[in-house]
């Protein structure tokens, strides 16, 4: 059989008791959770399905994309080819209290959240944990891919979060603010699988999702037109673009890390913003609300007349002023490290979590799909200062900084400034 041959070299873990376990999938209408669903049933779990209707407002959507009402009809596809149940719950009030909500108090103070990872913490692996827990399950699944591998520490037992197999599709990045508690009872069945195999799989097995293309976007709303989604509460405001050109003004930072017993103030000196005032450059243009632009944003500007493409290099929300350099080279893009303020530092690894006055080599990365960076962590009572080896382009107030050690996602953070 089709299947049997494209399944037979996965490795799988049994977690299997002699009693048959329940485990609940988050059944989203993809062709991921679809595979995660068939393959928990292959080893023998009782498996149901939950579908979560989390956003009801098309405004800013583009057309088309991510109707929950076909998504649904997916889910129930599926549910039905796997002889499994589906029921559907309502999150959409914790979902907007939670979730958007925050965004939009992120972008209104010029910050550009990540509300992805922020959708995980709070709904896929909280509310719909609970939701599950009603209903008996056992374990929560979902189709991520990443991996999580029970081992012990210092006498207990505790969950390392894994990358993915799938480099490419990697998808721990967006778990990045999940805790050990909430991984306690969780499988990724996906976490040893590419993608192109999880499609064969679903081909093979004549599942509806098998062709269907991913999501993209904003988690459970879909792709949106960010402005015109904004403005259900943020205001749009005429304010001007300033083209400001490179030059010595921009700070420009060797390769390299640090040496030993650099200070506090080297070390905030060093992920310090760059300073941008309007008589640094010259009105080019004009925008709708400076908030609704991020650091390394080219599209929106539109602005022409010069021999490179404009990308945003700062924003002032107060002022509501949009700074631009041309170029992707522009020193002003670039920054050598970043601060993330002691209240909002997240270990998933609590055991390792680092105390003031230490520093450590980690791989870090500010954003999904983003390869991992070399840099070195200061923890200091106000904070952590991340200084990465080569500077990094686009570094963002709100964005999550994640840092690993080899394969396994240890913690982040909010990126402060």
């Amino acid at each position: 059989m089709l299947v049997k041959s494209s399944f037979q070299h996965i490795e799988v873990k049994n977690y299997l008791c002699s009693v048959k376990k329940k485990v609940i999938v988050g059944l989203s209408g993809g062709v991921d959770s679809s595979v995660a669903a068939w393959i928990l049933k292959e080893e023998g779990y009782e498996v149901e399905g939950i579908f979560m209707i989390n956003w009801h407002d098309s405004r800013g959507l583009l057309k088309g994309d991510c109707p929950y009402d076909e998504d649904i009809t997916f889910a129930e596809m599926v549910a039905g080819k796997l002889g499994i149940r589906l029921r559907t719950v309502d999150l959409s009030e914790e979902y907007r209290k939670r979730v958007v909500e925050y965004m939009f108090s992120e972008y209104a103070a010029g910050r550009t959240p990540n509300p992805d990872v922020l959708c995980n913490r709070e709904i896929k692996f909280d509310s719909f944990v609970r939701e599950a827990l009603k209903h008996g399950a056992d374990y929560i699944a979902t189709g991520h891919y990443c991996r999580n591998e029970k081992t012990e520490a210092d006498g207990g037992r505790v969950n390392r979060l894994l990358a993915g197999i799938d480099r490419n599709k990697d998808q721990s990045y967006f778990l990045c603010q999940v805790s050990q508690r909430q991984l306690d009872n969780v499988l990724f069945p996906l976490g040893t699988l590419a993608k192109p195999e999880v499609r064969k799989i679903a081909s093979d097995l004549g599942l509806a999702t098998a062709v269907r293309k991913d999501s993209q976007g904003i988690c459970f709303v879909g792709k949106v037109d960010l402005p015109v989604f904004l403005q259900q509460q943020l205001e749009a405001r005429k304010g001007r673009v300033i083209y400001v050109p490179d030059g010595e003004s921009f700070a420009g930072w060797p390769d390299g890390l640090p040496g030993e017993g650099i200070s506090g103030d080297e070390l905030a000196g060093m992920v310090r913003p760059h300073a941008l005032d309007p008589g640094a450059g010259v009105t080019a243009g004009v925008h709708d609300g400076a908030h609704f632009f991020t650091v390394g944003q080219r599209k929106g500007l539109n602005l022409g007349g010069y021999r490179e493409p404009l990308f945003v290099i700062g924003t002032d929300t107060v002022n509501n002023i949009v700074y631009a350099g041309e170029g992707q080279m522009h020193r002003g893009l670039y920054r050598k490290g970043l601060f993330i303020r002691a209240g909002q530092v997240h270990w998933i690894r609590e055991d390792l979590a680092m105390a003031a006055g230490e520093q450590r080599d980690y791989q870090v990365r500010i954003r999904y799909r983003q390869p991992l960076q070399h840099a070195r962590i200061y923890a200091h009572d106000e904070g952590y200062y991340v200084i990465f080896e080569k500077a990094q382009r686009g570094i963002t107030p709100g964005q999550f900084a994640a840092w690993y050690d080899g394969e396994e996602l240890l913690g982040s953070g909010p990126i402060d400034k």
